[in-house]
């Protein structure tokens, strides 16, 4: 395993916008390139980028700053997420995760009886978390984009104020959530209108959201983290009894950090670190699978099947001692050391399932997470790569709109642990280390993801919560372990366990009938669900042959412009 020590990564980790680092000069990008993203307007944002000369930065930026006018469900400005990239051979993880307002109290969701009041941490600004896209998008363009600032956020501009038409996605989600959107009028009155969810075809514009965005354009992070916008924000989280501050936006920082890298089958993998447990369950399972010879198994064999969810409930085990890099019980150096996932391999039972109340987290030695995110993947005809999840957490995250901006915020403080020891939104149990405190950053699940071999690069990642690393990592598995093709590797059915509750989740064809008896003999308890996760990714192959896949189960956009 190729983990830097965890000194090292905080030494190495560099605030965003602030520090007055200058980008290095680009060079130009070879024509072609592929995106796969939730929405096909934003797909199409993102290949006129490339097609304009961009690289996979700007086009992942643009992508992305579409999703925030016509994927309201989870693409944001007021919401956060995390991106790794590959650029010119160098490898990078930015985090512009959500932070806890400085009003925050570990005891803010509580009830007088001292259990979580769920509804606390979900609905309502009193749930929002001071968010990081519109300072992180803009240092990630910083950093490794080439065409100007305002030539990458104007097709997001030209959505918003021109409009969109609603198709059958947002249609839906817009049903999903009407309930929500409907308690709080500001939200209601621009995605319910007139009470009522708009018909496939209606025209949605958002003027005021256009008009923040050109303000983005012209001045950057300041137009939505100072001044009059910030001060909007501030009332209409005071309005309904939120804490989030003009002060909480101004002090936001983006960060830097070293990904967890680790060797899967001759590829090289980079993924995100904490605050996001995704790329160290991911690297734990490539480690604990590695040990136990997964590979050498049979394709679709309940043997692969047994062992791959005992590695994920292992994974998921030690997740529960995650939180903020500052205040973690465990770092990805304690977790992906080699004596670990010796021990964790050597703890797996071949033909029975270890039972999650016998699995016991890492401990140092004696001393003398339907919720919503979205993920966009893009790749350039250099090969240059990005992958970037981001979220409101639940689908529209509090519900809360901020009228003058149009901007809908997000929930992410329910992603701490209320009470540690109790399940969030995904059932997720989650110790002392993600307690709720000012500052701190959420534990997340999100796993942007990059690989490569040679000059063959994959970019992959999803949206779902404690599934989106399974499902991650059962795309990789696919593609680099067996040689699977993109798009079979994406449409495969999927299995999921996250150790609490002790069962596997099944999608419709992923076990056989035969395989399911056998799982169930073995001591798993299984359940049937409809979906687990939406996997956008593309590739470029050693060739140059380019790929884009979208999850059918999204249903998602992807697209290539060749050379």
């Amino acid at each position: 395993m190729q983990i830097r020590p965890r000194l090292s990564a905080l030494l190495l980790t560099v605030a965003a916008c602030c520090s007055g680092a200058v980008a290095p000069t680009p060079t130009r990008v070879p024509a072609g390139g592929a995106v796969a993203s939730a929405a096909p307007a934003a797909t199409s944002v993102g290949l006129g980028i490339l097609k304009a000369g961009g690289n996979a930065t700007d086009a992942a930026v643009a992508t992305a700053l579409a999703l925030a006018v016509v994927h309201p469900v989870a693409g944001n400005l007021g919401g956060g997420g995390f991106a790794v990239v590959r650029m010119g051979g160098e490898v990078a993880a930015l985090d512009f995760r959500e932070t806890a307002p400085a009003a925050a109290r570990a005891d803010m969701f509580l009830g007088a009886d001292g259990r979580p009041v769920a509804e606390k941490s979900l609905v309502g600004p009193l749930a929002a978390g001071t968010p990081g896209s519109p300072v992180g998008l803009f240092e990630l363009h910083r950093r490794f984009g080439r065409l100007p600032w305002r030539r990458v956020v104007t097709p997001a501009i030209h959505l918003a104020l021109r409009g969109f038409k609603v198709n059958a996605r947002l249609r839906a989600e817009l049903e999903f959530g009407r309930e929500l959107l409907s308690r709080f009028p500001e939200t209601a009155s621009v995605w319910l209108p007139h009470g009522r969810v708009p018909a496939e075809g209606t025209l949605i514009r958002l003027p005021r959201l256009g008009a923040a965005l050109q303000a983005y354009a012209e001045r950057g992070p300041q137009a939505l983290t100072g001044g009059s916008a910030a001060a909007a924000i501030e009332r209409t989280v005071k309005k309904y009894g939120g804490v989030l501050t003009a002060a909480d936006l101004a002090g936001y920082r983006a960060v830097w950090r070293v990904p967890i890298r680790f060797p899967l089958a001759g590829w090289e993998v980079a993924s995100m670190p904490l605050p996001s447990s995704g790329g160290i369950i991911l690297g734990q399972t490539a480690g604990v699978l590695e040990r136990l010879g997964w590979a050498s198994l049979p394709a679709d064999s309940v043997e692969r099947d047994h062992l791959l969810v005992e590695a994920w409930r292992r994974a998921f085990a030690d997740r529960v001692l995650l939180g903020d890099p500052a205040t973690t019980r465990a770092s990805e150096g304690d977790l992906l050391a080699a004596p670990w996932l010796d021990r964790r391999a050597a703890e797996v039972d071949r033909s029975r399932a270890t039972a999650s109340r016998d699995v016991a987290s890492w401990q140092p030695a004696p001393r003398h997470e339907l919720p919503q995110t979205t993920h966009l993947s893009v790749v350039d005809g250099a090969g240059n790569v990005v992958s970037l999840t981001t979220t409101l957490n639940g689908s529209f995250g509090c519900g809360v709109l901020v009228p003058r901006l149009q901007i809908l915020l997000n929930n992410e403080m329910d992603d701490f642990a209320a009470a540690p020891g109790s399940p969030n939104l995904y059932g997720l149990v989650q110790g002392e280390a993600n307690a709720v405190g000012r500052g701190k950053r959420m534990l997340s699940s999100m796993s942007p993801t990059v690989a490569w071999r040679g000059d063959d690069v994959i970019a992959l990642g999803s949206p779902g919560g404690s599934r989106i690393p399974t499902a991650t990592s059962q795309v990789l598995l696919a593609v680099v372990v067996d040689g699977q093709g993109l798009e079979r590797a994406v449409a495969a059915p999927r299995l999921h366990h996250q150790w609490l509750p002790d069962e596997i989740l099944a999608e419709p064809g992923a076990l056989a009938a035969a395989g399911l008896d056998e799982l169930r003999r073995r001591g798993h308890a299984i359940r049937s669900v409809d979906r687990l996760g939406e996997v956008h990714a593309v590739r470029r192959t050693a060739a140059g042959v380019l790929e884009a896949v979208a999850d059918s189960r999204g249903p998602g956009s992807a697209a290539t412009t060749q050379p």
